[in-house]
């Protein structure tokens, strides 16, 4: 009997441990341990069916005007789903960064998020982009201001958002970014639409504008951080609608009217383009997280279903063929969490850099990316093959294996498509040599002829011309996705 063979002799593997245990099985040691114990117990009692009512019955709707008829814009959910979103605030999926000085118990606190609910996670991932811009790049006077808010403890916590994309889209920001930023005696006011702005309503967004007389490049980009309100109250941003969108229905995403705002300037304009991606790299190391854990509970749900489902005599998933197909997905949903965190273990250690970035910082960008896109495509067939696992019923939304489907479709879309980290992945790779520093980084958990024939195929591919590069890039990509998280597997063996 061959290794493969193997496989089939074994039965259904034991029930796949809940999201914290598995965090600690895989990772050891948490961080912030009984917050984490605290939050898991609050969604096993309180938000599985609070999150499972909102995604069916609670779309948000937006309020546009009071009874005066006067603009007040507000995004409508049932009182449940603000007591499911302040949870998390209060457990600690922002300020604990501040407390412990590490982003590691932020994505561990996420981690649990996104298992009962991806979308929720957003509004979390984007207040924390918010936060840690303003910090890291804001004034003094802007922080006194502003950060103390989004750090608060209790329910009167405010939200972020990061607002880039326009109608034109969102991969291309150089050329689709049209808002405008003017410098006035009063200060800097904005004036454009952002076409898909998540978490819209909150306190605070930080949004890509280009000041006047900046280049029509990505690097005449800069960073504002606009308020929900005028300096005088009024509301300062206005909200035309809210997207109809496939999933995450827990976390309100709409189109924006900037007439005039108000906006403070974050770090130096020149620095943009810089800034911009720092955002989008919080929150694509995130989505890997949300991805992962998004692939645990599809697994799990379809793990239950499999145990009482019977055919042929017994449980569908004492058949060979299926009993399998639970040992490879726990397999790739091991190695999909190590890419994540390696993601998350390096921008622990780099987030607080300024440009010009160190080669660790390269590494963190490629390894980024790579989590992003592998992790994003691993949930979207882990999701797709539960509600096959499910059979007929896996269609039926009431039954809620439908649900993981939508909600992984948007994975791949948030923070740049797979097209979009593939042609990132080259650039770091090409400018930066960043593939040298990876192989280097698992040398300790691969072989060295595995290595060199990946390295001797990354050098050919970046030799052949730009178009060529870019039409097959694809394959290169996934190739290094899966050398990589196989590679870390090794180090997160559990």
């Amino acid at each position: 009997m061959t290794s493969d063979d193997s496989v089939f002799a074994h039965p259904m593997p034991e029930p796949i441990p809940s999201p914290l245990h598995f965090l600690h099985q895989q990772l050891g040691p948490l961080s912030s341990a009984e917050a984490l114990q605290a939050y898991a117990a609050w969604w096993e009692a309180d938000g599985r069916p609070i999150s499972a009512a909102v995604d069916r019955a609670g779309t948000p709707w937006l309020k546009m005007f009071n009874e005066r008829g006067e603009r007040v814009d507000e995004i409508l959910y049932p009182p449940d789903y603000w007591r499911m979103l302040k949870q998390g605030y209060q457990s600690g999926v922002i300020w604990r960064a501040w407390e412990a000085q590490s982003l590691v118990p932020v994505y561990q606190l996420g981690y649990l998020a996104a298992y009962y609910d991806p979308g929720v996670y957003c509004p979390y991932t984007v207040s924390l982009a918010t936060a840690l811009s303003l910090e890291k790049y804001g004034s003094a006077q802007l922080q006194a201001i502003y950060l103390a808010p989004l750090l608060r403890r209790d329910a009167t916590v405010w939200q972020g958002a990061t607002w880039m994309t326009e109608i034109k889209g969102g991969s291309d920001l150089g050329a689709a970014v049209e808002t405008r930023a003017t410098l006035t005696a009063e200060g800097w006011r904005l004036t454009g639409e952002k076409y898909f702005a998540s978490n819209v309503g909150a306190e605070l967004a930080v949004v890509a504008a280009r000041p006047a007389g900046a280049p029509a490049t990505i690097r005449g980009l800069a960073l504002f951080l606009v308020p929900r309100y005028r300096a005088d109250g009024r509301l300062n941003y206005h909200i035309r609608r809210l997207k109809d969108k496939i999933a995450t229905r827990s976390v309100p995403t709409g189109e924006v009217e900037l007439h005039d705002s108000e906006a403070h300037l974050v770090g130096q304009a020149e620095h943009g383009i810089y800034l911009l991606l720092e955002v989008l790299n919080i929150s694509r190391v995130a989505n890997s997280v949300a991805s992962v854990a998004l692939m645990h509970r599809a697994l799990a749900e379809a793990e239950a279903y499999a145990q009482t489902r019977r055919a042929f005599g017994k449980p569908i998933g004492e058949h060979p063929l299926l009993a399998r197909q639970f040992h490879e997905r726990r397999a790739e949903l091991r190695a999909a969490l190590a890419l994540a965190w390696e993601a998350v273990t390096l921008l622990d250690a780099v987030w607080r850099e300024l440009p010009p970035y160190s080669e660790r910082y390269q590494l963190f960008r490629l390894i980024a990316h790579l989590a992003k896109y592998w992790t994003a495509e691993q949930a979207v067939q882990t999701a797709k093959w539960g509600m096959e696992a499910h059979g007929g019923l896996g269609t039926l939304a009431e039954f809620g294996a439908e649900r993981w489907l939508r909600e992984a479709m948007i994975l791949s879309i948030w923070e740049g498509t797979p097209h979009r980290q593939m042609l990132d992945g080259l650039e770091v790779m090409a400018r930066k040599q960043a593939h040298r520093l990876l192989f280097e980084h698992v040398r300790p958990y691969t072989d060295d002829a595995t290595r060199q024939a990946l390295a001797a195929q990354i050098d050919a591919h970046l030799a052949r011309s730009p178009h060529d590069q870019e039409a097959e890039a694809e394959g290169l990509f996934r190739e290094l996705a899966l050398f990589t998280s196989q590679a870390l597997a090794a180090k997160y063996p559990g």
